[in-house]
């Protein structure tokens, strides 16, 4: 009988895969608990080598933005399913490619679709597509979504810039950091003081007044939930309470 790859200790062997109603399914016995540096850096040179721009920016593209990536001047497209190692969106309307380009001269990489713990990805695997732009190069991630607003000030369509963040589900013991630690992705127990930065939102705030839509533009506090389902009136009392202006299912990861 073979004996499975080991990396730190953990089972490292292919997952088995399987399809149900369109959403990927893994065989747990056999599937990964982490990505190793070695195989996110296949996903990188993949894509490296496809590509001639070095992007310094990264944007995801949250409902609703997917449009933004079909901007990009000399656009280049890579679904997700070529893409070495790499999850696949189920959720319709998030194309499921990672699009190059120029975005106003400057070079940047946009995911038109991510993933979601609700669709049954852990999530160090939703978050794995950070970590491959930063081995291709990127510097500064832009994360965008659709999110519930909480804040009475708030009204439909507005923006928010996030200035920090409840981890409600790290509250609950989910982190997509849990496992062996790396140092060549970071430390071990990373400061969450300054998560979002705030010279960018600063910029964020002086764009919007230059552009006249300052009165639609806030600072605030948002907070990650599980999902699929929205939350009850109680919970979204609760998360009030607590200081959270905006809820979703994502981005914080």
């Amino acid at each position: 009988m073979p004996f499975p790859e080991v990396t730190n200790g953990h089972d490292s062997s292919p997952a088995v895969k399987q399809v149900i109603n369109d959403v990927p399914q893994t065989n747990a016995k056999h599937a990964r608990h982490t990505y190793t540096f070695e195989t996110l850096q296949e996903s990188a040179q993949y894509l490296l080598d496809r590509v001639k721009i070095r992007p310094k920016i990264g944007i995801i593209c949250g409902s609703g933005m997917g449009s933004l990536a079909e901007s990009l001047m000399d656009k280049q497209y890579f679904p997700y399913e070529e893409i070495p190692h790499f999850p696949v969106s189920t959720v319709k309307g998030h194309t499921g490619q990672m699009v190059f380009g120029y975005l106003q001269g400057v070079p940047v990489m946009c995911m038109q679709g991510r993933f979601h713990y609700y669709e049954g990805y852990p999530l160090w695997k939703c978050s794995m597509p950070v970590r491959v732009m930063k081995l291709i190069g990127v510097t500064h991630l832009i994360a965008t979504n659709a999110a519930g607003g909480l804040n009475p000030t708030y009204k439909v369509g507005d923006i928010m810039i996030m200035k920090d963040h409840v981890n409600m589900m790290g509250f609950a013991g989910n982190n997509p950091l849990q496992g062996p630690n790396d140092d060549r992705f970071g430390p071990r127990f990373p400061p969450m003081n300054k998560a979002y930065n705030a010279l960018l939102r600063k910029i964020g705030r002086q764009v919007a007044e230059e552009m006249g839509i300052s009165d639609i533009v806030h600072e605030g506090v948002y907070t990650c939930l599980g999902g699929p389902n929205f939350e009850t009136v109680a919970e979204l009392k609760m998360l009030r309470m607590v200081g959270v202006d905006a809820v979703g299912t994502l981005v914080i990861f």
